[in-house]
């Protein structure tokens, strides 16, 4: 019950933050939402994009899920959550730019990598991360002397990039990035250096972004 009271109370000073001292903003949003951008983020608690990113209530269309990850376009019978959101944000909200935040010390890439122990019979979480094994498998053939930290921190930011190249297979998604109406970001966060890295695409690499803090 601890942590309950300690979300009450968050929620309490929200209240005061939102709907006393800066109560226009919620005038505002009370009409609707109109953010430009949809973060694709994991659900990992230390990796909140609103919180990284410093962002007010209405700025982010947020959507989590384990390993930050984006499955491939199907057109079929089933029930397709990511995908619903995803087509939600660029279809209705006319998001202009698609971030996938990845984050170091991922536990779905983990298990990627090392073979995900399953815990129910429906092994959700090992048949999910299943859509980053072509990162796995690259960094098994290109990085087969490194050790397994340097691996897992590869696959982690080549899973990004399978995000990636997997929104241009919907087609509504690549129609809008080809006519320079959306722009696909791929972001990293390195948890223990405090910084954040860019895919650069012309490179194919991550670059600093934002570098850590000089203590």
């Amino acid at each position: 019950m601890q942590d309950i009271e300690k979300f009450i109370g968050g929620f309490r000073r929200f209240q005061h933050k939102y709907f006393g001292e800066h109560s226009a903003l919620f005038d505002v949003l009370k009409a609707g939402q109109n953010p430009n951008t949809l973060v694709i983020g994991c659900s990992d608690s230390r990796v909140d994009p609103a919180l990284l990113t410093d962002c007010d209530p209405g700025d982010l269309f947020v959507l989590r899920n384990v390993a930050n990850l984006v499955p491939p376009y199907e057109h079929d019978g089933t029930y397709h959550g990511v995908s619903a959101a995803i087509e939600y944000a660029v279809c209705d909200l006319n998001v202009l730019q698609i971030i996938v935040l990845g984050h170091s010390g991922c536990g779905g890439i983990k298990g990627l990598m090392s073979g995900y122990e399953a815990k129910t019979e429906a092994n959700f979480v090992g048949k999910w991360v299943q859509i980053a094994q072509p990162a796995r498998e690259q960094v098994l053939r290109e990085l087969a002397h490194k050790t397994p930290e340097q691996q897992v921190r590869a696959c982690e930011m080549a899973a990004i990039i399978v995000s990636l190249d997997n929104l241009m297979t919907f087609p509504f998604i690549a129609k809008r990035v080809e006519a320079g109406k959306l722009a696909l970001i791929g972001w990293y966060f390195d948890i223990q250096e405090g910084a954040l890295y860019d895919f650069d695409q012309e490179s194919h690499r991550f670059a600093s972004l934002v570098g850590q803090i000089d203590r």
